[in-house]
């Protein structure tokens, strides 16, 4: 009858809920008072989703046993126009591992499961490899310290199948501990899903129905849960993925194998209505989840004094702020990052989650700001300026780009235009510096808040002061991984194997770079620390030495196939037949104009240094179509670019190298050709002919360079009209020596008024090509620098022309 009446009580409280949620229009509205912490908050945040495009932020604020603000900003699902509010459901990652972690605790309360017994007393069939001896118990599991591998070879982060819980756990029985278990914090997603798997053990229930009516219920959540349905789905968010080279793309959708994990979905609200009843001693909405006592050994250092880059409670995360214990936990999860805080003394919590892949920092930087604000609020103290930072002064980044220091020490500063990228030798992550209003800090969405000096050539960052080095040209790395280096896995999650600084190097995850020690030829292990903290890779080759798989961290990862990696010119299957669409396009019409521009000047760029050498792929069978676009191999372009080229090519003699042209002027029929032939998949490598090319107007270059001394082309990561992401100038791919050969043209030929095209590597725009028109003169009728009286879309009488357009 008691239970009863708590059940019915619960209803009541969630009926009040939900009624008071539509009355509060999608918005909890702050409370009297708190207006000048969110009019802050807010500021911050709309700066920051500014300078990181971000699609979408939630944040709740909690003080005691009430939501005293929460919001939505930006868009929850862009493609649809849906708003982000602070009812909107996000996937909040490992956040999941506190419900886990809850439920257990229940277990443990009612006498049911002992922490420190062996894991095996309640799953049997649980047998990783375990060399050390020590029995691997349910409290190194929520600690991470049972030497447990990071992922399970079955229902991993990278495994789109979304296995059972029963498969996953079963998988990690062909796996062997890193370490001996309670000695060294090793993060494990497949640890904690052991930990549910015993919850559902116990508990004879499915996990998703055990914790909804353990846990999610009880506390009165209505919009958080593991499972997942068409109208879960529907109230979801949609997460956004980006890579280190520029590429965005929507997040997968699919449920983890590790479920316990990582798969629940909450709002913000939701979330603090949980930290609510943590700082009301375990009290929900139906009755105690669990008591006090629990929550305190739960939010104490469990092996203390043992090496650790991070304190684990039972599940949670402790650390200390501003004289404060700080517990929560972070959740990154494909495309959502989730920062769960708060301060159980002062009893108040944020949680604040960002629709953009791994912006951990950023959730953690709002996060920190919300408790700082509070904490002075609190205290009637003023409120804290909040320094949202900017962009660096014109002209910095360029000034103090380059390598500082030797060995593992080095930092490497690389300007992309006004804006500066810090990559460590040791790994970690690629991180943006930005300024801050006591100089140049770590500022986006990867990491934010260490300073960086850089004073007469010598960088202070972190622990590391060190002076700038020569540009040296890297060396080739050993033959022997020439067959390991590549792209293995999935579209959606993708490992890189490259060389670096004369390691061979793995970025995993899309964002973590870890230099990996050779162990035999085919056996490397990655560093001891980052996310597969002493993991190994092992390779598997074919006959000819290529890798066909990696298996790193026990998870198999097959070789992607990338037609042009093994140096052969990239082929498409043209749509239609090419003659065909000759006769079509030089049949065609360019697109008329509006605007008045100057008269074509087109000349040769041999005839500007016979030491330009001509690769003209267009004019024979050696391009992406497999037949001769062009009826004779000549390269003319606008006279001003023509002439900074020649500057470009003059400037690297020094280097050894020199100047090799693919294409320039390309007269706008060749255009329509491409287009027309190309599959429409592919089209992002083509340019549309109804809007004409930088080509057509004599101001854009394909080109490579080659060796003075031999006279033979550079390696670069990619070939010439590869159609893959090895052609992205900022591909983090292939080997030192191919990426500085790349960054050697890049420079020479931004230096001199130039871009890059943000798909291409070897493709670069001139500066003044908005002052040229589209132009369709073959090259045989281009003679003294000019072109002939062959129809072009402006008149040659004239210096300047005017034209209109229906397109531009």
């Amino acid at each position: 009858m008691e239970s009863r009446r708590k059940t019915f009580g619960a209803a009541l409280w969630l009926m009040a809920v939900s009624t008071s949620w539509v009355a509060a229009e999608e918005e909890v509205r702050p409370r009297d008072g708190l207006a000048p912490v969110t009019t802050k908050l807010e500021t911050l945040i709309r700066q920051v989703m500014k300078d990181q495009d971000l699609p979408a932020i939630s944040i709740a604020l909690v003080e005691g046993r009430n939501v005293t603000w929460a919001k939505g900003f930006g868009l929850a699902r862009p493609k649809e126009g849906v708003a982000a509010t602070a009812d909107t459901v996000y996937r909040v990652g490992s956040v999941s591992k506190l419900f886990t972690d809850l439920a257990l605790m229940q277990l443990v309360e009612q006498g049911l499961v002992d922490l420190d017994a062996p894991v095996s007393r309640y799953l049997p069939d649980f047998t990783p490899g375990n060399r050390f001896g020590t029995p691997i118990t349910l409290r190194q599991m929520m600690t991470h310290r049972s030497g447990l591998v990071r992922e399970p070879p079955v229902g991993h982060y990278f495994d789109p199948t979304s296995p059972s819980i029963v498969d996953t756990v079963r998988s990690l029985n062909a796996t062997e501990l890193v370490y001996p278990p309670t000695t060294r914090t090793k993060y494990s997603n497949a640890a904690i899903t052991v930990v549910g798997r015993v919850v559902e053990v116990v508990r004879k229930e499915a996990f998703a129905e055990s914790l909804k009516r353990t846990v999610i219920e009880p506390m009165g959540l209505t919009s958080t849960s593991f499972g997942t349905s068409p109208a879960i789905e529907k109230a979801t968010a949609r997460g956004v993925m980006w890579t280190y080279d520029g590429r965005v793309f929507d997040a997968p959708t699919f449920p983890l194998g590790t479920e316990p994990a990582g798969n629940l979905r909450s709002s913000v609200v939701d979330l603090g209505r949980m930290m609510s009843v943590l700082f009301d001693g375990g009290k929900g909405a139906g009755g105690a989840i669990v008591k006090p006592e629990t929550l305190q050994a739960m939010w104490t250092e469990q092996f203390p004094g043992a090496a650790s880059t991070r304190s684990f409670g039972l599940g949670f995360t402790l650390e200390r702020f501003e004289g404060h214990e700080r517990i929560g936990h972070g959740g990154a999860i494909y495309g959502f990052a989730t920062d769960l805080s708060a301060l159980p003394d002062a009893k108040i919590g944020v949680a604040v989650v960002v629709t953009k892949d791994c912006a951990n920092a950023t959730a953690k930087r709002i996060s920190d700001a919300a408790l700082r604000l509070l904490l002075a609020l609190g205290k009637g103290e003023p409120l804290p300026e909040i320094d949202a930072g900017g962009p660096l002064e014109a002209g910095l980044a360029g000034r103090v780009a380059g390598r500082y220091g030797e060995g593992d020490s080095a930092v490497e500063l690389v300007a992309r235009g006004d804006r500066l990228f810090l990559t460590q030798a040791i790994g970690g992550l690629r991180t943006e510096i930005r300024a801050g209003k006591d100089g140049m800090r770590e500022d986006g969405p990867l990491d934010f808040g260490t300073r960086l000096t850089v004073r007469d050539d010598t960088v202070t960052f972190e622990k590391i002061t060190a002076k700038k080095v020569e540009d040296r040209k890297p060396a080739t790395p050993p033959s022997r991984w020439d067959g390991l280096i590549g792209e293995y896995g999935w579209d959606h999650n993708t490992l890189y194997i490259h060389e670096r600084d004369g390691r061979l190097q793995a970025l995993i995850e899309w964002f973590y770079l870890d230099p990996l020690i050779e162990e035999s030829p085919d056996v490397f292990r990655f560093p001891k620390r980052g996310l597969y903290d002493g993991e190994s890779i092992v390779f598997t080759r074919d006959a000819s030495g290529r890798a066909t798989r990696a298996v790193a961290a026990g998870v198999t990862f097959e070789r992607r196939k990338i037609d042009g990696d093994d140096g052969s010119t990239f082929r498409i299957n043209p749509v239609r037949p090419v003659a065909a669409l000759r006769t079509e396009a030089l049949a065609a019409t360019p697109p008329v104009e509006r605007g008045e521009f100057l008269a074509p000047d087109l000349v040769d760029l041999t005839g500007l240094d016979p030491a330009i050498k001509l690769d003209v792929r267009y004019a024979t069978t050696n391009n992406f179509l497999g037949t001769p676009v062009y009826s004779s191999a000549r390269a003319f372009m606008q006279r001003p670019a023509a002439e900074a080229l020649a500057k470009a090519h003059r400037s690297l003699r020094d280097r050894g190298f020199g100047l090799l042209i693919h294409d320039a002027y390309r007269p706008w029929y060749v255009t329509r050709i491409f287009w027309d032939a190309t599959p429409e998949s592919n089209h992002g490598f083509v340019a549309d002919p109804t809007k004409g090319s930088k080509h057509n107007r004599g101001c854009a270059v394909d080109l490579s360079l080659y060796e003075l001394e031999s006279g033979r082309p550079v390696e670069m990561v990619g070939g010439y009209d590869e159609f893959s992401t090895r052609s992205n100038p900022d591909y983090p791919g292939g080997t030192s020596l191919q990426r500085w050969h790349r960054e050697v043209l890049r420079k020479a030929m931004e230096d001199q008024g130039f871009a890059v095209n943000e798909v291409e590597w070897w493709h670069f725009d001139y500066r003044d090509w908005p002052k040229y028109p589209i132009t369709n003169v073959p090259f045989e009728k281009v003679t003294a620098g000019k072109p002939s009286a062959a129809p072009i879309p402006a008149s040659a009488s004239s210096h300047r022309s005017s034209a209109r357009t229906e397109v531009e």
